[in-house]
């Protein structure tokens, strides 16, 4: 069932959906060190000083703590977030809002699965309208993030809130088509895969997830220069670049009261930003720009021959093509 169910016209909605089944007693699906074995990434070693900020709409009052259990559970360190409301206060949060909770926990707890040494900002909107949630956009890069994850679309946004220069914007995209803020050229749009234990080389096999966003723009973005493809031309192709999508475990009191599965391109998007992260290269990004570069695409896992639609030019393989 989507955490968010509502219209999308005019408005966002986050992007996660919970697995039937309900809370379950300890942790079920992809913990944070097989999504780390699963795309290589060095997390022990890289992100220290590196700051991730996660804009999402109402609050959920619990993050914190939820996240603290997570990371527990999952062998990560004692991690630092700063949850602040759109104003920048580090007080007088919104209404809280259990739906929006489960995705504002799925990406605090991504990120800090695939960067548990960064700093994660918690950036909460007074509503799910484009004009709270791009007041909370602008204040995450005041507060001093460079790195911006949305995992939520809708259509109405306006692209100037996620076209600063030297910020590195990461959005989710679900459903066929490609919606606000992932449509935008100065953010990288983020796709879905399944992702299975296999007996190959890599260890795991990796498809495109059919309900993973991709095709053209549905807003009629013009496609950047950086973007050569001729399906959509001359509109927007997505995605840049995609990771895991169904399966993976979150801890959820707020709403769910407990440890749930959850899938959605939702997993993605904070997942990506955390690597990043990792990276240490977010304020020399364009975009999803960087996955397009030949050079690059031996340093993500291929879905499929060359372009894949909907998975983008593939999965990381390790930090190289951030």
């Amino acid at each position: 069932m989507p955490a968010c169910a509502g219209s999308r016209i005019g408005q966002a909605q986050c992007d996660a959906f919970v697995e039937p089944g309900g809370a379950h007693a300890t942790y079920a699906g992809w913990t944070a060190s097989d999504l780390e074995t699963a795309y290589d990434l060095p997390s022990s070693t890289k992100g220290k000083g590196q700051i991730v900020a996660v804009v999402d709409s109402y609050d959920n009052p619990d993050a914190a703590t939820d996240l603290a259990q997570y990371r527990s559970a999952m062998g990560l360190p004692a991690g630092t977030l700063d949850k602040y409301n759109q104003d920048g206060q580090m007080s007088n949060y919104p209404t809280g809002s259990p739906n929006w909770g489960v995705e504002i926990d799925l990406d605090v707890e991504m990120a800090s699965a695939s960067c548990p040494n960064c700093t994660i900002y918690l950036v909460e909107a007074n509503s799910n309208k484009w004009s709270d949630i791009e007041t909370a956009e602008a204040q995450a890069v005041k507060l001093g993030a460079t790195i911006v994850s949305n995992s939520y679309d809708g259509s109405g946004a306006s692209e100037s809130y996620y076209d600063t220069p030297g910020i590195t914007y990461v959005a989710s995209d679900a459903g066929y088509g490609l919606y606000d803020p992932a449509t935008f050229d100065s953010v990288v749009a983020v796709g879905g895969t399944m992702l299975e234990v296999s007996g190959n080389r890599r260890g795991y096999k990796e498809t495109v997830w059919p309900d993973t966003g991709g095709g053209c723009s549905s807003t009629d973005e013009t496609a950047p220069p950086w973007q050569h493809h001729t399906a959509c031309s001359p509109y927007r192709i997505g995605n840049d670049v995609c990771a895991v999508a169904v399966g993976a475990a979150e801890y959820d009191t707020y709403d769910e009261g407990g440890w749930i599965t959850i899938d959605g391109t939702s997993i993605g998007s904070p997942f990506i930003a955390g690597i990043f992260a990792l990276a240490g290269n977010s304020t020399h990004q364009d975009g999803g720009r960087t996955f397009w570069n030949p050079a690059h695409h031996k340093y993500l896992h291929k879905l499929g021959g060359g372009f894949t639609d909907g998975g983008g030019w593939g999965s990381p393989h390790g930090i190289r093509a951030f």
